[in-house]
């Protein structure tokens, strides 16, 4: 059964990208776009610029890459990693404002914004927070209800998307380790990353097979998959999604960008 289910899966690879700034180096980009299926393009808030938006666009169309919009707190001086408090309000002018800069620079080129990731300390506080997720939820489905929403698996996120019935693709993380609760181990910690691209690539392949998240500890939680993550800031980065990939399909799955996967059409 499992072996049937393999020669049939869709999974997504997406990565965050258009993420210059003083803590990260976008050099990359270009290499990645030729590798991964998703693009979660910086809206200038945590990283980027409008420039930086134009380019990501721009060769996200030229290798069929699907785009997304990366929203994040607008904090560049902490890369959108530090935790903030903000009204609901806030929260919904926030993905609005973010989603409309990059939507407008993709429609002068013909594409469109079909999915959204919030990015960093957001993320993160709205995998733990459900009043948070569900701000989050209805901002984005109020955007557009066709809207693809990614989010952690087994995350607030998750749930929250799901009360209100939207489009959701699930996603792990290729180059994070997870804990027992199936949140990600703490950037502070020394075991966070995992840096090593045949570790990665051996951890991605493990995960999608089994539908589970697998904790550091050796723990499996399971859960949903249609996504996986790379980060665009790893050293390791060109590498683990170029292993990453030829494993996935190496072991026939059927790799797509998220606007094209069957669950979406």
């Amino acid at each position: 059964m499992l072996y049937f289910k393999l020669l049939t899966m869709e999974i997504n690879l997406n990565c965050d990208l258009g993420e210059k700034s003083k803590h990260h180096s976008n050099e990359n980009d270009p290499e990645l776009l030729k590798i991964v299926n998703s693009a979660n393009i910086a809206c200038g808030y945590h990283a980027g610029d409008e420039q930086t938006m134009k380019e990501v666009v721009k060769i996200s169309k030229a290798n069929n890459v699907s785009i997304g919009a990366h929203p994040s707190f607008n904090d560049p001086e902490n890369f959108g990693r530090k935790r903030m408090n903000l009204s609901t309000s806030e929260i919904t002018k926030l993905i609005t404002d973010q989603y409309e800069i990059l939507q407008n620079i993709a429609n002068l080129q013909g594409e469109n914004v079909s999915h959204i990731k919030p990015h960093g300390a957001l993320n993160n506080m709205a995998c733990e927070d459900l009043e948070l997720a569900t701000t989050l939820a209805k901002a984005i489905y109020k955007i557009d209800k066709d809207i693809i929403y990614l989010v952690p698996t087994g995350s607030k996120m998750e749930i929250a998307a799901k009360k209100l019935n939207m489009k959701i693709a699930c996603e792990i993380f290729a180059d994070r380790n997870y804990e027992d609760d199936g949140t990600l181990v703490s950037r502070t910690k020394n075991h966070a990353l995992i840096t090593d691209p045949n570790q990665a690539k051996k951890h991605v392949l493990s995960m999608v097979k089994n539908q589970t998240l697998n904790c550091h500890s050796g723990k499996q939680i399971p859960c949903e998959i249609d996504s996986v993550c790379i980060h665009g800031d790893n050293k390791s980065s060109l590498d683990t999604a170029m292993f990453v990939k030829k494993n996935l399909l190496e072991n026939n799955l059927s790799l797509k960008p998220l606007n094209k996967m069957s669950k979406f059409l």
